[in-house]
């Protein structure tokens, strides 16, 4: 699977709901893990590999796995906690990290790999995955959410990259079909 690129129209788009748990969806989830952690990722949204469906995985790498979620259908209930600023990366934005202000929590409703229906809090770096990833499934970035002026200070370095998405795009054509 390759990586979408900022610039790149899917990732702007807002994803379709998944409507049926396949064989082949959960290969793609597989090959999605596959490629999420050949480039150290800690969240990959569809339509990142060009899959305009709402789902992503993540993997918050903690112990027993109890981090690594398929997220399926997703809904955020409610915010929780304070706002926080943290550092935030994105495989679609190569190279570039800034801190993102998002709240600490979220109360979250999505569908397992099994169709089951799981509603939960996250806090923390669990919260954080989610929130970006769930954006992504809106076709908003992290970058999106920066301030003014500190997207002014990388529009030079974005613009570059939004023209590399963009004719990379052109290349690989339009979403892939399930």
């Amino acid at each position: 699977m390759e990586i979408r690129l900022i610039g790149d129209p899917v990732l702007r788009k807002r994803a379709k709901k998944v409507e049926k748990i396949d064989e082949n969806l959960k290969n793609v989830i597989d090959e999605m893990f596959s490629t999420m952690y050949l480039y150290d990722g800690v969240g990959l949204a569809a339509p990142q590999v060009g899959i305009s469906l709402r789902l992503f995985i993540m993997d918050s790498r903690e112990e027993n796995e109890k981090g690594k979620k398929v997220v399926i259908n997703p809904e955020i209930i409610e915010f929780l906690g304070e706002e926080v600023s943290f550092e935030e990366g994105c495989l679609s934005i190569p190279d570039i990290f800034e801190d993102v202000v998002r709240p600490e929590g979220v109360k979250v409703r999505y569908q397992d790999l099994s169709g089951n229906n799981i509603e939960e809090e996250l806090h923390g770096y669990q919260a954080r995955i989610f929130q970006h990833e769930t954006d992504h499934l809106d076709g908003i970035l992290f970058t999106d959410k920066l301030p003014i002026v500190k997207k002014a200070l990388l529009k030079k370095e974005l613009n570059k990259l939004i023209e590399k998405g963009k004719k990379r795009a052109l290349e690989l054509g339009d979403t892939v079909k399930l």
